[in-house]
């Protein structure tokens, strides 16, 4: 068995660490792969990059708990470090939520994240967003608060009440989340700088931050500049997925074009490399060490 700490651990001693944790947005177990191959400490399985993978939908609340469970299963299979999850609103109430904490712990997920929005949701930068009660979502985050086995498996709350009631509503929020259990505080989409500020001055504990690029509410800045303000973690859930669509049009359009897709060779990876980013030399030298066939 091994002695290394155990990826909630890992994730939990992240954060104690100087500067800010960076975590690019997963959808698949090869986009995952290639975050983990970039060098990165830590995965985030975005729950909009799952709808349009796996449904080819938005995210409106389309996916079930049994699809983004099957999905984050096969991405901590074949990567090893912290991965968190997306969860939605916990796919229903403080009873929903508690067979959630059970299921993605299980599963080997080192974070969940909650949201406060009436199910079905909205993606966090788009308008239309509902609410639940604050003392509703309180109780949600104190049950999977209970219902954990691994003290060190992270729950993150999210309040999308910026967009809805106010920033006001959102730092109230936020303290009682914090207080009800909460490890990392998610105060959705604030849109300057000074929002940023108070809320990271105004709530203490670790903080949140959710970079979307090309439209997204929030400003986009530099990692350091985040760690500057007060945050601890930064993901980006739709960096990978954005680009791998971009690509893939491209790469089409030449295809359609030309017949071929020689103009647009370099900016592919090999026959040989897209096979090493899974592993296949991996798997190659398993298949001689277990091969019954005489040498």
């Amino acid at each position: 068995m091994s002695d290394s700490p155990r990826r909630t651990t890992r994730l939990r001693q992240l954060f104690q660490g100087p500067g800010i944790v960076m975590a690019p947005g997963a959808f698949n177990p090869l986009s995952a792969l290639l975050v983990e191959q970039a060098g990165f400490p830590a995965i985030y399985i975005t729950g909009a990059g799952l709808a349009s993978n796996l449904l080819g939908v938005p995210d409106i609340g389309l996916v079930s708990m049994a699809e983004v469970l099957e999905a984050a299963r096969r991405i901590v299979q074949v990567t090893g470090v912290p991965a968190i999850c997306d969860v939605d609103t916990g796919f229903g109430n403080a009873v929903n939520v508690i067979r959630t904490v059970r299921e993605f712990e299980a599963a080997g997920l080192a974070a969940i994240q909650l949201e406060d929005q009436v199910m079905p949701k909205k993606c966090g930068h788009t308008e239309g967003k509902q609410l639940i009660p604050r003392a509703e979502m309180v109780q949600k985050i104190k049950a999977a608060a209970d219902t954990r086995q691994d003290p060190d498996f992270v729950l993150i709350a999210r309040t999308d009440a910026i967009a809805v009631t106010g920033l006001e509503d959102a730092l109230d929020r936020a303290n009682a989340y914090r207080e009800a259990g909460a490890d990392i505080l998610f105060v959705e989409a604030p849109r300057t700088v000074d929002e940023m500020r108070r809320i990271t001055r105004e709530v203490p504990g670790v903080h949140l931050v959710n970079v979307v690029e090309g439209g997204g509410k929030t400003p986009v800045l530099r990692a350091e500049e985040y760690c500057e303000i007060g945050y601890h973690l930064a993901i980006y859930p739709i960096a990978p997925w954005t680009a791998s669509i971009k690509a893939m049009q491209e790469v089409l359009g030449v295809l359609r074009s030309d017949g071929v897709t020689s103009r647009y060779a370099d900016r592919m990876v090999s026959f040989q490399e897209m096979f090493e980013i899974v592993g296949r030399s991996r798997y190659a030298a398993l298949e001689r060490k277990y091969s019954a066939r005489e040498l």
